[in-house]
């Protein structure tokens, strides 16, 4: 059921036609229409319920971001002037953080999932005292170069946790963080030691809940009960395209509560300190569920003629408007200056963080020294430093070796790593036993056994992606990875996309990753998703030939998750695997796969002709380099499982896997030819599939698209010639 608290009984709310040709004051007290559970619109003047000082605080947020959204002549200061009054409670007496220890590990985390509203996340940081976001950040709004970009970027400014931009993409990164903290608890919180034990805080938006991706990540983490996730929802009714009533009108609280949350409504959130107070004291006690707090607030609240209208939305509010409201809220100050008393309350806030630290630090000192096995994994997962020998239990495989699809030598790698990765941490959206993910080792992570690494994820592709970058970015250990067919990256690409921005150093495992798949027929054959991927900056896209390829790449992944690479910075790999057997090859190496592109066959003097291969077909450009060799001519073979990591190396390295004198040269590959010309040349040939599949067995559909020994021997025959 859901609480509410302190309803209001204004009358219904007009017609939208009739609505839009009301004064701006006629309209401030409507009701949401056909919302079981919404009260009124909270009035839009009146006195906060509150000390002076309270209402100076407020206020400093609400004109901290309208003067930044001012100054840069762009922005979206609506949400801050409506979200101050929650956002004040939540930092001053719920939020435990430090601002001069930002990544303290228990700290509480925020996520400003409606990321639009960014102005709200920098004067907040600016108000509690964290020196990343000074007012001359504030001033900087928007800029190049600037600490305070136009969405929240966690490599940017210090105190935000994930970069959120796409609508619920932040509150599902919450449902990750949250999973991380519930995950941490469970393995090493001891009777006598409580080391884990940290809140994860949303403010999100009607887009947020509009948008697909905010119902699969809510929908896991009421199956999960994650009891300490929080969620304030700011339920102003506005969008960019108006009132949310033209396309939303739902019973978001209802929706929440079938999903298995709990539920609470604060009717008056322009001015209820003490309903949201309540609401949040409440919400932490609810142990065994997350908790959704829907606040009635007014968009661009204090704005005499903009406030409950689109406008406010995604607009400065200008000069004239904003003098009136200064007038309108009784804010005397200038642009950018605040009030000490202002300061003096995030001050407590600030103080009541840096008390909770210490006391945290005394419990961490005890239990190193009395657990210290566990602390020993503990440290590994937050500090990010990888154990000693963590991949010596990598594989390695001669031609001897049965061949296997790589799918089934990524699950080996898995269950390899496992024991000696503490922050490994995964699984599937639905597919495990297709995508070979699980770790023998470890169960579920289910309610009641967070402690346990197996994350079973259902068909929620988009919000897995999600979900896993949160996990990265709760502790720089965490190595997460979440599995899927290669084709369903395209229900998953904004948060492949989002780890890649945000230094997310996910593990995105995926299967079947070509026409090789067969039967399924061209909705599951990817062909242009290759591509795609290696066009994508700071990702890390890998496709190996077979298992030793597959150890290399396991390893340059958990290595580029740990930001050990030349760019010193995490970043994630799309790891793509076959559903079809290939041959283990005598010459494929992990030292080799880590350089990205290697020799594997014809390695001495200078060739006729180079053929390129990735994949299952690899084993096809050696067998067609034998069959040129019966014919007399001199050939290499190079495999390229990643052509990021081969363009990372030196130039003399280049040239010496592929000779720039040496112009006739063929890729093979079963995918889109896109790009390849970066590595063939002008005189090269590329085998591949630039048309959708077709439903048939796979090596059928190999010979009929030309992906065959013989078409790469014709194509180095013909680029020879030319």
């Amino acid at each position: 059921m859901v609480v509410a608290l302190q309803l209001s009984t204004v009358a219904g709310r007009p017609a939208l036609a009739q609505r839009k040709q009301q004064p701006l004051k006629a309209r401030r007290g409507l009701v949401v229409r056909n919302q079981a559970t919404a009260a009124a619109a909270p009035p839009a003047t009146g006195a906060i319920k509150g000390t002076k000082e309270d209402e100076l605080a407020i206020n400093a947020i609400r004109f901290l971001s309208i003067d930044g959204v001012n100054k840069a002549n762009s922005g979206h200061p609506g949400l801050p002037m409506g979200c101050a009054p929650m956002s004040y409670v939540l930092w001053k007496e719920f939020m435990t953080v430090d601002p001069k220890a930002p990544k303290w590990f228990n700290r509480d985390r925020f996520v400003l999932s409606a990321g639009h509203g960014s102005m709200l996340n920098y004067s907040l940081l600016h108000l509690m005292g964290y020196s990343s976001v000074q007012i001359e950040d504030l001033k900087q709004f928007r800029q190049w170069g600037s600490k305070t970009p136009g969405h929240p970027e966690n490599f940017l400014t210090e105190g935000v946790e994930v970069t959120t931009g796409p609508l619920g993409q932040g509150i599902a990164n919450a449902v990750g963080l949250a999973a991380a903290e519930a995950h941490l608890a469970a393995r090493f919180n001891k009777p006598d030691a409580k080391l884990v034990d940290h809140f994860t805080y949303v403010i999100m938006g009607d887009g947020c809940n509009m948008e697909g991706i905010s119902s699969e990540a809510a929908s896991l983490a009421g199956h999960w009960g994650l009891g300490k996730l929080i969620a304030l929802y700011d339920d102003n009714r506005i969008s960019i395209d108006g009132h949310t009533d033209i396309s939303f009108t739902e019973d978001v609280c209802a929706r929440y509560e079938a999903m298995g949350w709990h539920v609470q409504h604060v009717a008056d959130g322009n001015h209820d300190l003490e309903g949201i107070r309540k609401a949040l004291e409440t919400a932490k006690s609810v142990t065994d569920k997350p908790s959704l707090i829907k606040v009635s607030t007014l968009i661009g609240y204090g704005s005499p003629n903009k406030a409950d209208t689109h406008d406010v939305h995604g607009a400065p509010l200008g000069a004239s408007e904003t003098a009136a409201t200064r007038e309108q809220l009784n804010w005397p100050y200038a642009e950018f200056e605040v009030p000490q008393e202002a300061y003096a309350e995030f001050a407590k806030g600030a103080e009541r963080g840096a008390e909770a630290r210490k006391q945290w630090e005394e419990v961490r000192a005890a239990y190193a020294e009395k657990y210290p096995e566990e602390y020993a994994e503990f440290e590994s997962i937050v500090t990010g430093k990888l154990p000693e020998n963590w991949a010596e239990k990598l594989p390695k495989f001669t031609s001897e070796d049965k061949g296997l699809a790589t799918r089934l030598h990524s699950q080996t790698m898995l269950n390899a790593l496992a024991p000696n990765l503490p922050g490994l941490i995964g699984g599937s959206a639905d597919l495990a036993p297709s995508n070979m993910t699980l770790m023998k080792m470890f169960g579920d992570f289910q309610k009641g056994s967070y402690a346990e690494r197996n994350l079973r994820f259902g068909v929620r592709e988009h919000a897995m992606g999600a979900i896993a970058n949160g996990i990265s970015l709760h502790s720089p250990g965490f190595v997460p990875y979440c599995a899927t067919f290669f084709i369903f990256t395209d229900y998953m690409r904004n948060p492949m996309r989002m780890a890649a921005l945000s230094e997310a150093g996910v593990l995105f495992v995926m299967t079947h990753d070509s026409i090789g798949l067969g039967e399924d027929g061209p909705t599951h054959q990817p062909v242009e998703h290759l591509t795609s991927f290696r066009i994508m900056p700071n990702m890390l896209t890998m496709r190996p030939g077979d298992g030793n390829e597959t150890a290399g790449c396991y390893y340059a992944a958990v290595l580029n998750s740990n930001a050990q690479n030349a760019k010193g910075i995490k970043r994630p790999s799309t790891l793509v695997f076959s559903r079809q057997g290939m041959p283990n090859m005598d010459t494929t190496s992990i030292e080799g796969t880590l350089k990205g592109a290697y020799v594997v066959h014809g390695g001495e003097g200078t060739p006729d002709v180079i053929l390129i291969g990735t994949g299952s077909e690899l084993c096809m450009a050696v067998d067609a380099a034998k069959k040129l060799e019966g014919e007399g001519k001199k050939v290499r073979v190079v495999s390229m499982p990643c052509w990021e990591l081969f363009e990372e190396q030196d130039e003399a390295y280049r040239n010496s896997v592929l000779p720039p004198e040496v112009t006739a040269r063929v890729s093979v590959e079963a995918g889109s030819t896109f790009g390849w010309e970066k590595w063939v040349g002008s005189k090269g040939k590329s085998i591949g599939i630039n048309e959708f599949g077709a439903s048939a067995p796979g090596p059928l559909l190999y010979e009929k698209y030309g992906i065959t020994v013989d078409a790469v021997v014709d194509a180095a025959k013909q680029s020879m010639a030319a």
